[in-house]
């Protein structure tokens, strides 16, 4: 890279960091309103698309932005650095949005799933992402509801029906040994193909 490349490359830096702290701090809800729903430029044109994302970083991070705008982008944005910022949101429903997000990376939804408030924990457990291990310790969790299990009583059986057969069964097994676990997720886990799973439900049914 020769001199002027590089002075130019200083010159596209500047004024990006400028912006950037400038719509961190900034109490404009319009002008944040603004810059959180425009449409992105095209991934072509990479300098303009990367300074995009990375001012919606600032936006998102920034709790004067409307929270239906915080709302939007933890719903539609597939960005790491947005998706994290939002993830720290004072607000439950931005990070529930967040641990729905299909686009966020698998240890961002581990996270969530540790979220002090349950709506935000339980989002997480349905997401694609989230490892077997989380699923199994949500599974485990005396605090997730009978929705939730029953939504994970179905893994490797009606959904995702290609995962692996020991974890799964160990969710499913997880969730009929959880109190919490309802009466008709327990009865169709009586059937399961799992002999450790019907197991769990016996131990239940006494």
């Amino acid at each position: 890279m020769n001199q002027n490349e590089t002075d130019q490359r200083s010159e596209d830096f500047e004024p990006l960091t400028d912006t950037y702290e400038e719509l961190r701090h900034s109490e404009d809800s319009d002008e944040l309103s603004r810059f959180a729903r425009e449409p992105l430029p095209p991934r072509s044109e990479q300098a303009a698309f990367s300074r995009a994302t990375a001012l919606l970083e600032a936006v998102a991070g920034n709790q004067h932005t409307p929270l239906e705008d915080r709302l939007f982008l933890a719903e539609t944005m597939p960005f790491p650095n947005v998706l994290i910022k939002l993830s720290k949101d004072d607000n439950d429903d931005v990070r529930q949005m967040v641990a729905r997000n299909p686009d966020d990376k698998n240890w961002l939804v581990g996270r969530l799933a540790k979220d002090r408030v349950g709506k935000v924990r339980e989002a997480a457990l349905r997401n694609s992402q989230a490892s077997w291990k989380i699923r199994l310790e949500g599974a485990q969790d005396p605090e997730t509801t009978a929705d939730t299990l029953d939504f994970l009583s179905h893994l490797g059986v009606e959904s995702e029906p290609d995962a692996p057969v020991i974890l799964s069964a160990m969710v499913r097994r997880a969730v009929a040994l959880n109190p919490n676990c309802s009466q008709a997720t327990l009865e169709r886990l009586a059937e399961d193909a799992s002999l450790d799973v019907r197991h769990a439900v016996e131990s239940r049914l006494g």
